[in-house]
């Protein structure tokens, strides 16, 4: 494995390189420990003229809390065009008429982060900033930035390997995720990583969003959450079990989007000749996180109870965060009937679909994928073939119009 000093590159940053050297201003939003500022410190390392707000730490806060207009006069004062950095700018939202102000009058150029859509949004809108910034997310490790893609075979998802091969084994990704700093430790510090994480985040969201005094109903409801992740959640039951209203239920998931912990993925419903489900499927943005909310055994015996769960869950944030970094407009959906078909992921390219099955096995037999033929048919139109993602060794043939892949084929 490489040294913990070795930098991973990461797919968005020739895109804030060239912002910053036109002058571009951008926010950039992702989750806690996704490597936000450490992209950023990397790619401003070159940089003169450089202002920092770190406003995790307490002393800077309170004193722009005090006073948001303080970032205005000392970037007026400074001597050059200066690059300012405004880290974790959810913590004061009230900057941003600040920086609206200095964008507008082009005093200087913004590089800013933030992990809550919801807390950017509270006091003053994100879209404050519409028309001024360039605005882009950072996820969890794509397989390209660990080294993990030993081909492309689906063109429109392909991406090339960033950096050199992390030493991970499949089974690392399904129990501990990938983010930046977990891959890099052993087994036991990843444990303790991922507990403190998860505490962190039961803090700092319950405070911030003043909900104190339900912090054991919100507790309850993200375990079952988490154990719920990658299916379409029945509010109903979760209420029953967590003895928390279904109307807090909806508010806590809404929550858990806005704080960018959940990818929610709909139903594809365009021109659907039979009945869809309409309830989305929600999926924590990092498996390992997951794991720990759910209070899972972080150990190999933990996979194998729940190996088609968790490969289902490793390959669905795969691809969305390849659509993320791509960054051509692709969506991604689920597709189910109620007679039971169903394909796991629905790429909608705009002029084409593509459907993919994933299968936590190394063989596939066409008869257990009722679903994907079934869409391929009734979408001839648009879907010419599909995908089965699966464990095998090397790619095969299912069918005139489905190959599977293995999942570093992607």
């Amino acid at each position: 494995m490489q040294g913990k000093s070795k930098y991973l590159y990461r797919f968005n940053q020739e895109k804030l390189i060239n912002c910053l050297k036109n002058n571009q201003s951008v926010l950039i939003l992702g989750p806690r420990q996704v490597g936000k500022t450490t992209l950023i410190k990397n790619s401003l390392k070159n940089i003169d003229h450089l202002i920092y707000y770190p406003l995790h730490h307490p002393k800077e806060r309170l004193r722009l809390e005090k006073n948001p207009e303080l970032i205005i006069d000392e970037v007026e004062a400074a001597k050059n065009k200066p690059f300012v950095f405004i880290d974790e700018a959810q913590k004061i939202p009230s900057l941003l008429d600040a920086v609206q102000y200095l964008i507008d009058e082009d005093k200087a150029t913004f590089i800013i982060t933030g992990s809550s859509a919801r807390k950017l949004r509270r006091k003053k809108p994100i879209n404050l900033l519409a028309g001024r910034v360039i605005f882009f997310n950072l996820d969890p490790l794509a397989f390209g930035e660990m080294g993990l893609i030993k081909q492309n075979f689906i063109p429109e998802l392909s991406l090339e390997n960033l950096n050199p091969k992390e030493n991970l084994k499949l089974n690392d990704l399904l129990l501990f995720g990938s983010l930046p700093q977990i891959i890099k430790e052993n087994k036991e510090t990843r444990k303790e990583l991922l507990s403190s994480y998860t505490h962190i985040y039961l803090e700092e969201e319950i405070r911030a969003e003043a909900l104190s005094r339900k912090i054991g109903d919100f507790s309850r409801f993200l375990e079952l959450a988490a154990l719920e992740s990658g299916t379409s959640p029945n509010f109903k039951n979760l209420s029953n079990q967590s003895g928390v209203s279904q109307i807090s239920i909806k508010e806590y998931y809404q929550l858990l989007e806005d704080t960018l912990i959940v990818e929610r993925l709909d139903p594809y419903l365009k021109k659907a000749r039979k009945r869809i489900f309409t309830s989305s499927r929600y999926y924590f943005f990092d498996l390992g996180v997951r794991n720990a909310l759910a209070n899972l055994p972080l150990e190999d015996g933990s996979i194998n109870a729940l190996k088609g769960p968790l490969f289902e869950h490793l390959i669905v944030l795969e691809i969305l965060k390849r659509l993320k970094i791509l960054n051509k407009g692709y969506r991604a959906y689920y597709w189910r009937t109620t007679g039971g078909a169903e394909v796991d992921l629905v790429i909608d390219l705009g002029n084409k679909l593509i459907p993919i099955e994933i299968k936590a096995s190394e063989y596939v037999s066409l008869k257990k994928l009722k679903g994907l033929k079934n869409f391929l048919k009734d979408y001839s139109s648009l879907a010419d073939h599909g995908y089965v993602i699966n464990l095998a060794k090397r790619p095969q043939k299912i069918d005139k119009n489905i190959t599977a892949i293995p999942w570093n084929y992607l």
